[in-house]
């Protein structure tokens, strides 16, 4: 039995998640779950944004299925990572029939440095009017997330590694990244290799997207680069995301708790059925996985969405019509 710690958190966390929760419901999988709360509005009832006895079911479970979270993102998904020793972030990019989109054939994988960087929050006012942030990069780091790189490009079968950085620039920090990489890269001589500056891979992106495969990248430009790909291939409702460490895992949608369409039911909830799907992939239910996957990609093709991507459903209806079809395949 795996012990499942459910976060719904802020704004449309609730609704994506139970939405989610209903599709894995449709298989009998050997887990509990036990919900904690966290995020903005716990914050302004308890004075603080995660609380203790939440930590502690994270710490203590097998997983975290997360929500969303608004502005206490810092206090809560950031220092779950940091505490659970989430040390990989993995961002999937993939294209949907169904979606418009500026490619109809983008796959790309980005992972994600999850635990240094600017992220650390090492931030100083050092005088009036200046402040100074401390950027952290460590060779065992680096290390482990190119290896995790190489081997999740060795486990789908990918062709090709490409790790971002501002070297010419960072003459330290992502001069070790990038060559703790090239190092790495050695020991995979069966996949292909490089590195490109931060900001002209941006560019490549938005342009010519198939010269990638799986990205390797630091915390802060993981972050950025993963939305910019999300955007590629039709937004951030389609985005999903894995926090793995060596004992625990964090999987969460990427987007946020959009306050604006909160309590609405029209959040899409894709990218929180994907992150599941990623959660099922890590435990091992790799067939029931794909069947999720291969059933809410017939349904959006179908048009059976959420406003976000042309349809007229709700958030609960296009839930059901997830559901039905797992039922009918």
């Amino acid at each position: 039995m795996k012990r499942i710690a459910v976060i719904p958190g802020d704004g449309i966390g609730e609704e994506v998640i139970d939405g989610a929760l209903e599709v894995l419901n449709a298989f009998s999988f050997p887990f509990k779950y036990e919900w904690g709360e966290a995020g903005d509005a716990v914050k302004e009832r308890k004075g603080v944004a995660l609380p203790e006895e939440t930590l502690e079911l994270c710490k203590e479970s097998d997983a975290v299925l997360f929500g969303a979270v608004g502005e206490t993102a810092a206090d809560v998904i950031i220092k779950l990572r940091m505490e659970l020793q989430t040390f990989a972030n993995i961002r999937p990019a993939k294209s949907f029939k169904g979606v418009k989109s500026l490619y109809d054939d983008v796959d790309i994988v980005i992972v994600r440095e999850n635990t240094e960087c600017l992220y650390k929050g090492l931030e100083f006012e050092v005088a009036d009017g200046i402040t100074e942030g401390i950027r952290i990069i460590t060779r065992n780091a680096s290390e482990k997330i190119a290896h995790y790189a190489f081997e999740l490009a060795k486990k789908e079968r990918r062709k090709k590694v490409t790790a971002l950085h501002k070297a010419n620039v960072m003459r330290k920090t992502c001069a070790l990244f990038r060559d703790v990489c090239r190092t790495v890269a050695k020991e995979y001589p069966e996949i292909e290799f490089n590195d490109y500056y931060i900001d002209a891979a941006c560019m490549y992106l938005v342009m010519d997207p198939w010269r990638f495969d799986v990205i390797v990248t630091t915390n802060m430009f993981g972050d950025i680069v993963s939305d910019l790909a999300a955007g590629l291939v039709g937004g951030l409702g389609l985005a999903p995301s894995g926090n793995i460490g060596e004992k625990s895992a964090i999987f969460e949608p990427v987007h946020g708790s959009a306050p604006d369409i909160a309590g609405k039911g029209i959040a899409n909830p894709s990218a929180a059925i994907l992150s599941a799907t990623m959660m099922l992939k890590h435990f091992g239910f790799i067939d029931e996985a794909n069947k999720i996957e291969k059933t809410l990609e017939k349904v959006i093709l179908e048009g059976k969405t959420t406003p976000d991507l042309g349809g007229k459903l709700k958030t609960d209806e296009m839930v059901r019509e997830i559901t039905k079809n797992l039922e009918l395949s």
